[in-house]
């Protein structure tokens, strides 16, 4: 199935409500629901290899929207603008 970009755009789904902005806590770096899980730390992770549910394995306080937070944050940091989940049909 292919979805055309209008289309994905009604459809798509943020999940930016998990990604907070704290001075008080990894010195205001955009982390996961509060805890202490830098968007940027999740990203490397990825970015190196490792599957979504490896990541999930080793660290079990995290979730999958929270994964895919962590990627729609750092799509909208480089100005992209549409965001697809991962496995998604």
């Amino acid at each position: 199935m292919v979805i055309s970009a209008p289309a994905a755009q009604a459809c798509r789904v943020s999940r930016l409500d998990r990604i907070t902005i704290d001075p008080e806590i990894c010195h205001g770096q955009p982390v996961v629901r509060g805890m202490r899980y830098p968007v940027v730390d999740l990203l490397e992770l990825l970015v190196g290899g490792m599957t979504a549910d490896e990541v999930l394995e080793d660290y079990p306080s995290l979730e999958r929207e929270d994964l895919l937070a962590a990627l729609e944050h750092g799509a909208l940091a480089v100005g992209h603008t549409i965001t697809v989940p991962l496995g998604a049909a």
